[in-house]
């Protein structure tokens, strides 16, 4: 695949919003919200819709289908998909389902290197986070409560962050257990004796280093 062609999950929702029909950015942008897709997907605004779009348009996969002013407006171009686009938008899907992927999200890095702060850092800012989680927890109900009519296959997504959301939930509470009663516990001192067992492990035992 090209680098300029790298998938990307607000390109594919835009994709998949002209599938539908032509339509211009304003609409996919109102779409895309109407349809919680903003939950899934970053949209900062609709400038970033504009960014996608060009982004899209350079690729061939959606075109220009028409283009015209009302009054003193601004000229509105209505854009629809292409058949590359149409192809384009299949593959992505099929490489989003199935691709672990090679993102490292920054929590991961963040809990990497906890020893840098102290446990009761640790602690507070671990708490802090679990509330967030609570209230999006939350949310997530509340979508369930207002939509939960709809067939299952148009929540599926909100049904992934709301197991996500409490798998992760259940994670923190455990660590900010185990931090409390110092189950789980650091200070220099031990973080030294633990550099020097395994210092070992990072000798060079070719002398390669100069």
């Amino acid at each position: 695949m090209k680098v300029t062609e790298r998938r990307s999950g607000l390109g594919l929702v835009v994709l998949v919003a002209l599938l539908e029909a032509p339509m211009h950015a304003y609409r996919i942008h109102a779409l895309i919200k109407a349809r919680g897709k903003d939950r899934v997907v970053n949209v900062r605004g609709r400038a970033s819709i504009y960014q996608a779009i060009d982004r899209l348009q350079r690729l061939g996969l959606i075109a220009v289908r028409e283009s015209g002013r009302v009054d003193n407006r601004p000229e509105r171009r209505v854009y629809e998909i292409t058949e590359q686009g149409r192809e384009t938008a299949r593959r992505w899907l099929k490489e989003m389902l199935t691709d672990t992927g090679n993102d490292f999200p920054e929590f991961l890095v963040g809990i990497s290197f906890l020893t840098v702060l102290t446990p009761e850092e640790v602690r507070h800012e671990l708490a802090a986070r679990a509330e967030r989680l609570r209230a999006e927890a939350e949310e997530l109900d509340a979508a369930f409560a207002q939509y939960g009519e709809l067939p299952r296959v148009f929540m599926l997504e909100e049904e992934l962050r709301r197991t996500i959301v409490r798998a992760e939930l259940g994670w923190l509470d455990s660590v900010l257990e185990d931090l409390r009663t110092e189950a789980i516990s650091w200070n220099d001192r031990w973080l030294g004796e633990i550099a020097a067992k395994y210092a070992h492990q990072i000798d060079d035992p070719e002398g390669t280093e100069a």
